[in-house]
């Protein structure tokens, strides 16, 4: 596999560990770090009563899947949960959805709830720890964004469930709702509209496949619902477990986001609480070899000694699936596509949130335009440093009706400039007026761009188009050839600037990072620009277009005969100025 890849010391290698379910305690009987009070050992003595595999041995959790479990069930000395919300993330055919299964069917009839009168179960080391008791009017969601994804866990309920407490707790097996005790409790898939599923209170809500929840097949409004749903719940007691494979970068899942939030959370960017996200990890240094994959999944297999490690290596080595893919599904690795232009970690090494902006600071700014397919941006350099932020977007909103017209507010975007000149000194205003036409057959963006340029080229410093019989202060159009090699040669620059220079600082806006991770390698004749996946593809790039588009004009501005000669009578006047 390469020179970089015989070079790995295989035999050093060690999983990326994240949760508490990986913490050692020494001073612990197990070894482990273990909650403090849980509610989980009650729940595994029921659950051996009341549970079973496949095979009609009481149901056991493996040692890994018990740690998690235990610390899903914990709780503070007031008996509130510790995680209002968590995260399993495993390679492929770990076992999420079983043990998903058992946590829902405790939820359905089990001790999910902490018992206040006093009671109390021990642990194998003689520990106290809080009984708990069933839920009167349990509602046990399997949420989804298709029916086959709730299946996955909904076929397992039949078998699950022993003869005994079907009978004991009066379970009515169901394919797509499951009753017990009459009516009174239910479990259900739901995969329906976000809006059928608002004012719902659910006790307990498992989201399958989280990587596959999209904006568009409605998964983040789903799982707002879900969040919402959760919060206003009388006892405040309704949480939510998602299980997921590694998410892909640059797909904004669901699953993306919480990583996200993880990240933000452990980096102390965050305050939010609650969140017990869980994940075994192959190092990124791993390689896809045939000497080393059996290892590599050896290492983060966890517990799950049903996988069968030489078919696993088959898919691994098998040409027919990316290397990303089989990272994504086999390492449990988040990574990028192949031919990604830029990695999400390197983007977001680069974030600097806490530069702020100051009122009146000079600023040069990319407008890419567009008529309703693609995103409309405003995006900015400060002339001192470069760093990169995002004014404003426009985008056809998620969850709208692909059939219902949309067209971007040329009014708001008109107001956006407007205001942009008001707070900042703009010294350079490049726009690309994109494709697309208006009512009256002219480019959709022409007529605006003349009013700017009218209304405030006067105030820029350079314009943005100097040729031969074509002057114009804001008009910069990628459709020329001599325009799209100027392009390239920035993207070129940028993509140095992030990755090894390390010059290139940004404000963490999310829309940016994700139209940034969304671009794709696009070599042409004049080097390697950037394009979308495809065509068609949904994902946006055009926030990366307007940051590499405001550090080209920051680099023009700056060599410019007019901008030195600025500068040189403010130096004159005491005033002094220093650019990265």
């Amino acid at each position: 596999m390469g020179a970089d890849e015989r070079a790995v010391d295989l035999d050093a290698l060690e999983p990326v560990r994240i949760g508490p379910t990986w913490e050692r305690d020494p001073g612990h009987p197990s070894g482990w770090l273990l909650p403090e009070l849980t509610l989980g050992w009650h729940v595994v003595m029921w659950q051996a009563e009341n549970l079973q595999h496949s095979d009609g041995r009481p149901w056991r959790y493996t040692p890994e899947q018990l740690r998690f479990v235990l610390w899903w069930y914990a709780v503070t000395p007031d008996l509130r949960w510790v995680y209002r919300d968590g995260v399993l993330q495993r390679l492929k055919g770990w076992g999420k959805d079983p043990v998903a299964a058992t946590i829902g069917a405790t939820g359905f009839v089990g001790p999910a709830r902490p018992d206040r009168s006093g009671r109390a179960v021990r642990d194998p080391w003689g520990n106290e720890h809080p009984a708990g008791v069933p839920h009167p009017e349990a509602w046990v969601q399997i949420a989804a964004v298709s029916k086959d994804q709730t299946r996955n866990t909904m076929t397992l309920f039949p078998g699950l469930f022993t003869k005994a407490a079907i009978e004991r707790y009066s379970i009515d097996l169901g394919k797509e709702i499951i009753y017990a005790h009459k009516g009174a409790k239910r479990i259900e898939a739901v995969t329906s509209s976000p809006r059928a599923l608002e004012g719902g209170r659910p006790t307990e809500t498992i989201r399958n496949e989280t990587h596959h929840w999209l904006s568009n097949n409605e998964g983040h409004e789903m799982d707002a619902v879900i969040d919402r749903n959760a919060v206003k719940s009388a006892d405040g007691m309704s949480r939510a477990l998602s299980i997921t494979n590694a998410p892909e970068p640059g797909e904004d899942s669901v699953a993306e986001r919480a990583r996200d939030a993880y990240e933000l959370i452990q980096a102390g960017k965050s305050l939010a609480t609650g969140l017990l996200y869980d994940s075994l990890e192959a190092p990124p240094e791993a390689p896809l070899s045939a000497e080393a994959a059996p290892k590599v999944v050896a290492l983060i297999r966890g517990d799950s000694a049903w996988l069968d490690i030489p078919r696993i290596v088959q898919a691994i080595l098998d040409p027919r699936n990316p290397p990303s893919r089989a990272r994504r599904f086999w390492y449990n690795q988040l990574v990028a596509a192949e031919d990604a232009w830029v990695a999400p970690y390197e983007w977001e090494a680069c974030a600097k949130p806490d530069r702020l902006v100051e009122d009146g600071e000079e600023i040069t700014v990319f407008f890419d335009g567009s008529k309703s397919d693609d995103a409309t941006v405003l995006v900015a350099s400060c002339v001192t440093d470069g760093h990169v932020f995002l004014i404003n977007h426009w985008q056809r909103p998620a969850g709208l009706d692909s059939k219902l017209p949309w067209m971007v507010p040329r009014h708001e975007v008109d107001a956006a400039v407007d205001r942009m000149f008001d707070q900042w000194t703009v010294r350079a205003f490049f726009a690309d007026p994109g494709s697309g036409e208006d009512e009256s057959g002219e480019r959709f963006w022409d007529g605006h761009i003349d009013d700017w340029a009218a209304r405030h080229g006067d105030e820029l410093t350079i314009k943005a188009t100097l040729t031969a019989g074509n002057h114009h202060p804001v008009m910069w159009d990628m459709r020329s050839t001599a325009r799209q090699q100027e392009f390239t040669e920035a993207t070129e620059r940028c993509y140095s600037d992030i990755t090894s220079t390390r010059n290139l600082t940004h404000d963490g806006n999310r829309v940016l990072r994700q139209h940034v991770v969304n671009a794709r390698r696009r070599p042409n004749r004049w080097g390697v620009g950037i394009g979308k996946e495809h065509r068609e593809s949904a994902r946006k790039i055009d926030a990366a277009v307007g940051a590499i588009g405001a550090r080209m004009a920051r680099r023009k501005l700056l060599s410019s005969p007019d901008w030195k000669k600025q500068t040189a009578t403010k130096q004159r006047t005491g005033r002094v100025y220093g650019f990265a």
